[in-house]
């Protein structure tokens, strides 16, 4: 592996100049750590707790593809089974016919069951910003309904991010193992990988970090706590590097199991160009993001606060850290593309 440090400082460098970005922290490694590069910036490092945001979604993905290795539920499994009917009745009706039974734990994890989302949709974005407000599943089941399906569930090369789909995956778990979700995370990957400072937060007595939008430092733990299995974890870049190498090495869960899963499916356009997939995002290295000048592809999760955790297979290059910036979604994508073309 070969890199110019000088370059990586230039790109991390260039990604704090913005006038919005209070706060950063990266970290790329190898799988082995023979290769390590960190940098901080406003009082960050790696041991600074940060809002994982989405990426938790990985430990979802993780918790689905271990009870699913333990012969505990399949990824076939319409989720009526796990729910009552009433409850789901009206959650996807699309051009007049009802699919909400008829949706898989494997439509949800490919994030191609066509549910809308009521962070990007409804009106939660911009009262997320003028207040912290919580809710509970129901409530985030009841908001749905109130939303246009995107198209009928596993629809050929169509695909739709939508943090209900691991709203529901998280229920799911708890429903399958008799534990909160904040137990099962740590029963299932907390504790196998040593992570002390990683968790779920649960009641006020919980540390919450700020989150940024634009040069206002927002607290909203109300709101955080109610995001739980689509986005609610807390950890450090530290911590996020010993989960992301064994989420992408097979240390948790048998990851053959990607191989023999659906194909990936390109998300919305505000979204491009990641693609979607098992429960986690596949970002071609290779077209006009990079002017056709790299090849393979990132492997991972970014959050909507800034938070990111990639693998980069082809130079086995991992890159975790936080931008805290609700205002620059696409910064963490930018910078870890950049961050993969700086190795040759």
């Amino acid at each position: 592996m070969n890199t110019n440090l000088s370059e990586l400082e230039k790109i991390f460098n260039k990604m704090i100049a913005s006038n919005q970005i209070h706060e950063a922290i990266v970290l790329i490694e190898n799988s082995n750590g023979e290769f390590s590069f960190s940098r901080g910036y406003g009082g960050k490092d790696i041991d600074s707790p940060l809002l994982m945001a989405s990426i938790t979604k990985l430990f979802t993905t993780s918790c689905i593809l271990i009870l699913r290795e333990q012969g505990r539920l399949s990824l076939d499994d319409i989720i009526t089974k796990y729910f009552d009917g009433s409850l789901l009745e009206g959650l996807h009706v699309y051009k007049g016919k009802e699919y909400s039974y008829e949706l898989t734990i494997s439509d949800l994890l490919h994030q191609v069951s066509g549910l809308p989302d009521t962070y990007e949709e409804g009106k939660d974005k911009n009262r997320l910003i003028n207040e912290d407000f919580s809710y509970d599943f129901d409530d985030a089941i009841g908001a749905i309904k109130k939303l246009n399906p995107h198209f009928a569930p596993g629809t050929k090369k169509k695909a739709y991010y939508s943090d209900i789909n691991f709203d529901i995956h998280g229920e799911i778990i708890e429903k399958v193992t008799c534990m909160s979700l904040s137990d099962a995370y740590s029963h299932y990957i907390f504790k196998p990988l040593g992570l002390r400072n990683t968790y779920l937060p649960e009641s006020e007595d919980y540390f919450v970090p700020l989150i940024y939008c634009g040069d206002e430092a927002l607290h909203r733990p109300k709101f955080v706590m109610s995001s739980r299995g689509s986005g609610g974890c807390i950890s450090t870049a530290g911590e996020m590097m010993k989960f992301l190498k064994a989420f992408s090495k097979g240390d948790l869960f048998d990851n053959s199991v990607f191989d023999n899963l659906p194909s990936y499916n390109r998300l919305q356009a505000p979204m491009w160009p990641i693609c979607y997939g098992s429960g986690y995002m596949r970002i071609p290295m290779g077209g006009f993001t990079t002017f056709f000048m790299a090849k393979g592809e990132l492997k991972g999760h970014s959050g909507s606060t800034g938070s990111f955790a990639f693998y980069y297979p082809d130079k086995d290059l991992f890159i975790v850290g936080d931008f805290n910036q609700m205002k620059k979604p696409a910064l963490p994508i930018k910078f870890s593309i950049q961050t993969a073309m700086a190795f040759s």
